[in-house]
């Protein structure tokens, strides 16, 4: 099993795996409301518009930026739309440097492409809940996501030869 090692702490245990957090923070954030003003009264229930429907992509990529450091960028798109009409579109880059060492190749994917997106959600959730509270809309709660499964489907995905974007609705 993988030693996690928190706040920059060394270990004395040569090559074994190793995975140090350094550092979270926003990359990118973008929040819109395409037809405001007159969306909020559609959006308030004062007419007889569909309920909201909201879309959730999510992405992830990562960089090898030498000596055992990796960017992972978790993206997170939330759509918001009332019948044809989006309500707000926000979006979020939450990034994390990530020194990984000891691992083989097989299992470094593993932690690059589940822990560490699993890792940034919450910040990325976070994120985005404020952006549409602060945006005039009411609160939205993520729903924690599986990034185990979603590896895992994307792995199989791969081998399989599709390669389709991961799309969840709510």
């Amino acid at each position: 099993m993988a030693e996690v090692i928190a706040n920059g702490q060394a270990s004395a245990q040569g090559n074994a795996p190793q995975l140090v957090l350094q550092k979270i923070y926003v990359k990118d954030v973008s929040f819109e409301v395409p037809g405001a003003p007159q969306i909020f009264q559609e959006f308030s229930g004062e007419s007889d518009q569909a309920a909201p429907q909201v879309q959730l992509n999510l992405g992830h990529k990562a960089m090898d930026l030498g000596n055992d450091l990796y960017e992972v960028v978790l993206s997170v798109t939330l759509t918001c739309t009332l019948g044809e009409r989006t309500a707000y579109l926000a979006e979020v880059e939450q990034a994390g440097l990530f020194s990984i060492s000891g691992f083989a190749e097989g299992d470094r994917s593993g932690v690059i492409g589940s822990y560490c997106p699993n890792l940034l959600f919450p910040y990325a959730r976070q994120v985005i809940s404020s952006m549409v509270l602060e945006g005039g809309f009411p609160p939205f709660l993520l729903q924690p996501i599986n990034f185990d499964a979603l590896y895992a489907e994307q792995q199989r995905r791969m081998s399989g030869g599709g390669d389709a974007p991961v799309t969840l609705n709510s």
